[in-house]
């Protein structure tokens, strides 16, 4: 059964216990080596939550085998140490192959669940594991809610685009106390110990063959073990789905994305209101949401002021004095001031007598969005009858993040789209950035004008809001080849005959699938782009001597 469902599993299942129960069945610190394919995991576990965060399956299948595989051979590392964590690990390994089956976004979402029980409970136990993760969780979801993530901003996986700030910070749980380290590096070109390139946990001191897979075990100088630089035969490539790009300047659109809602043109807004009381004698217009068109009737009005007023000015009329004449001008002013058009005082003068339920228009085209009477009520002066808004044109209004701010400027192009109408795109600019943030969510409110002659946007729809800024030549790396490890962000770079170093680099803006490189890396330099945190895993295994406790094979 699914976390995400929230439906109950049968006593005694082998899947996961309650979200409730303690994260592992034993002392769940990891060893050396089962901790980084652990990290590895987590990282793939990243890669696919911004997925389901976007809506998309797409890609999924690579990143679930990734995340898999890690797990497995974490929990290869940790079966000497502990029997019941290597359990535990399998079994999250088993719900990422599920997960990478999926090609339903919902499904996949609840096999997201499972997996995100597994990776929180086991990050939960080893304290190591939490360095520069979050944790949420989210309460319309049902079941197991919680989720990892490299941010602080919130980016539910669960809901997608939908609700994608829907959440709040979560408690990862007791933290396990960790493994405590001894051990030195020395550099030059010393052997530090022999290892088997498939299995990168066993080490030796001195040459033989993988007690696992039975290959000649190779060499690892001191030097390679400070470096960090490993070889990854092309099997081993090919197996673990290595992937590489090359580093290049090229112009950089910085793209990002804003949620949207479709709303009225305020400067569009009409108020219908009267300057005289009277009574509502006929409701020609009586539910919000009719359409009106100018100069139609919107009810008639008997009111003793307005009828008397047409008395005074049949009367001004009927005199035949020139010192009658402006009382005739006078009354008839007084007619218009009141809501009257030429056509209606012109139809009193003809028939000479007054209209005892004066209609009176709409004053323009558009839909009723508010009704504030009924037939028969009593009406004041100054009292807002109806408010009708036309839709030929709307606003949306995007809320966008504090540091995507300074990018937006006033006439920047940006493109909306809606989710009931997929593959549709309309075409706008920002009209207007608000003076304010919201205080809670830490986002500013912009302003796009779209036309809307089909009324296909209707207000309060959601949008989703794309803004592509030009940013020019830059030095740029895929942001699938970068990975966090605290406050440092780290690239292998591919230094050929298969040796793979890791690379410290500082990045710049952030592009629509690339970041900016401004230290680090140079043109022409070629970056692993998959499969690299299984590389990175591995390239701190080899790097971290004093987890190595000199035996046959370090297991633990």
């Amino acid at each position: 059964m699914s976390w995400f469902t929230g439906k109950p599993m049968g006593a005694g299942s082998a899947e996961f216990p309650s979200p409730h129960a303690a994260p592992l069945p034993t002392a769940p610190v990891l060893p050396g080596p089962a901790l980084e394919y652990a990290r590895a995991a987590i990282q793939s576990y990243e890669a696919i939550r911004a997925q389901l965060a976007q809506d998309s399956v797409e890609g999924l299948a690579p990143r679930a085998e990734e995340m898999a595989t890690a797990l497995r051979q974490a929990a290869e590392a940790a079966e000497n140490h502990s029997a019941d964590m290597a359990g535990w690990l399998r079994k999250g390994a088993e719900a990422a192959s599920r997960l990478g089956e999926e090609k339903d976004l919902q499904e996949a979402r609840q096999r997201f669940a499972e997996v995100s029980h597994s990776l929180i409970s086991l990050v939960a136990g080893d304290a190591r594991l939490q360095e520069g993760w979050h944790v949420f969780e989210c309460p319309m979801v049902k079941g197991f809610n919680k989720w990892l993530q490299r941010g602080a901003r919130l980016e539910n996986p669960y809901m997608g685009q939908r609700m994608l700030a829907c959440g709040s910070p979560s408690q990862w749980g007791p933290p396990v106390p960790a493994i405590s380290a001894e051990g030195h590096t020395h550099g030059g070109n010393e052997v530090a110990h022999y290892t088997c390139p498939m299995h990168p946990s066993v080490k030796q001191k001195g040459p033989g063959q993988c007690p696992i897979c039975g290959m000649d075990l190779t060499p690892v100088t001191r030097a390679e073990v400070e470096s960090g630089v490993i070889l990854v035969d092309d099997t081993r490539r090919q197996r673990i789905g290595v992937k590489t790009a090359v580093v290049e300047k090229a112009p950089m659109d910085l793209s990002f994305r804003a949620l949207g809602r479709v709303t009225y043109d305020e400067k569009t807004l009409v108020d219908v209101t009267l300057k005289l009381d009277g009574y509502i004698h006929e409701l020609r217009v009586n539910a919000t949401g009719e359409p009106v068109k100018r100069g139609s009737v919107l009810f008639t009005l008997y009111s003793p002021e307005l009828y008397a007023a047409q008395q005074e000015y049949l009367l001004a009329r009927n005199s035949q004095s020139a010192a009658n004449a402006s009382l005739v001008g006078a009354a008839r002013k007084r007619l218009e001031l009141w809501g009257l058009t030429p056509a209606q005082i012109e139809r009193i003068a003809q028939s000479g007598e007054p209209i005892e339920n004066m209609p009176f228009l709409s004053p323009a085209s558009g839909y009723v969005i508010e009704k504030n009477v009924v037939e028969g009520a009593a009406v004041k002066a100054g009292e807002r009858l109806f408010r009708i808004a036309p839709l030929e044109k709307v606003w949306v209004e995007a809320d966008v993040y504090e540091q995507d701010l300074p990018q937006v400027k006033t006439g920047l192009p940006v493109e909306v789209t809606l989710p009931y109408l997929p593959g549709k795109k309309y075409a706008g600019r920002v009209g207007y950035i608000y003076p304010a943030l919201e205080g809670t969510t830490r986002t500013g409110r912009i302003r796009i004008e779209l036309p809307n002659p089909g009324l296909e946007l209707r207000p309060d729809m959601y949008a989703d809001v794309r803004f592509v800024v030009k940013g020019g030549q830059r030095l740029q790396v895929p942001e699938s080849a970068v990975l966090y490890t605290g406050p440092r962000r780290i690239v292998f770079v591919d230094l050929g005959e298969g040796r793979l170093k890791p690379q410290e680099v500082k990045l710049g803006l952030k592009g629509e699938d690339t970041y900016e490189v401004v230290e680090g890396l140079k043109p022409g330099d070629r970056v692993v782009t998959s499969g690299n945190f299984l590389i990175a895993a591995e390239s701190r295994i080899r790097s971290a001597t004093d987890s190595w406790t000199g035996g046959d094979h370090a297991g633990h």
